[in-house]
C-alpha cells in the first residue's frame, strides 16, 4: 500500500490528534503503537478492494498500474482507518482507550461507528456524515452513505447480507433479514422486514416497494 505520508507519521498525528481532546497516558500511546501494523493491515484489506470502484483509493505507479493507496486526509478513508482503530483496541480489552478513538471519529468525520459493532473485513462509505450502525450482522462488500441508520427494534438487530448498498437517508432497523446483492433505495426504511436477494428496495415498511435486481 502506497501512503500519502509515512506511516510513522500517521501514527504520531494521530496522538496529536488524541491528546488534543483527550489525556493520553503513556501506556495508552505504548498500546496504539503496539497494535498499530495490525490497523494498518486491516485498512489494505478494506482499501484494496476498493481500488476498481472509488478513485481515491489507488494510485498510479511508475509501470501504469494501480497500487492501493491511503491518504489520511481523505474524511472517507480516515473514517474506516478510525473506526479499525477502536475496533481493535477494543477487541484487546482496552475499552477506555477505544472509547477515547471511537469519539474522536464522531468529532472528525461524524459518523457513528462504535467500537464493539462488527463491521465486516470489507466495507465502503461514500460522504458518511450523519450515519450511525448498530450491532447487526454484516457481511463483506456493504456500503452506505449519507444519514444511514441500522438499528434495533426491541432489542433485536438486522442480519445483512453481502453487497449490501445504503442509499442516503435509508435505514435498517430491527428484525430483519436482507439477502445477498441488496440496493436500499435513498429516504427508504426497511422494519422488521426481510428482503430476498438481488433486489432494489424503495418505500417504507410496511407497505415496500421491492424489485428484483440484474446483477
Amino acid at each position: 500500500m502506497v501512503f500519502k505520508i509515512p506511516v510513522a507519521q500517521i501514527y504520531k498525528q494521530l496522538i496529536k490528534q488524541l491528546t488534543g481532546f483527550f489525556f493520553l497516558s503513556k501506556e495508552e500511546k505504548i498500546i496504539l503503537l503496539e497494535e498499530f501494523e495490525n490497523i494498518i493491515q486491516r485498512c489494505e484489506l478494506c482499501f484494496s478492494n476498493a481500488v476498481n470502484k472509488n478513485k481515491y483509493y489507488w494510485i498510479e505507479n511508475e509501470k501504469g498500474s494501480k497500487e492501493t493507496y491511503f491518504n489520511p486526509y481523505h474524511s472517507g478513508q480516515y473514517t474506516i482507518f478510525l473506526y479499525y482503530a477502536s475496533n481493535s483496541i477494543s477487541k484487546r480489552g482496552e475499552v477506555l482507550l477505544a472509547d477515547k478513538l471511537y469519539y474522536l471519529n464522531k468529532i472528525m468525520n461524524g459518523c457513528d461507528l462504535y467500537h464493539q459493532i462488527n463491521l465486516p473485513s470489507i466495507f465502503f462509505l461514500d460522504h458518511p456524515v450523519g450515519s450511525v450502525m448498530g450491532r447487526a450482522i454484516y457481511n463483506d462488500n456493504f456500503t452506505f452513505g449519507q444519514n444511514c441508520t441500522v438499528g434495533n427494534n426491541k432489542g433485536i438487530y438486522p442480519t445483512i447480507g453481502k453487497n449490501v448498498r445504503m442509499c442516503a437517508n435509508s435505514s435498517i432497523i430491527g428484525n430483519c433479514h436482507i439477502g445477498n446483492n441488496v440496493v436500499i433505495g435513498a429516504n427508504s426504511g426497511v422494519k422488521d422486514e426481510n428482503v430476498p436477494s438481488n433486489s432494489i428496495v424503495f418505500g417504507q415498511s410496511p407497505t415496500l416497494i421491492i424489485k428484483s435486481r440484474i446483477k
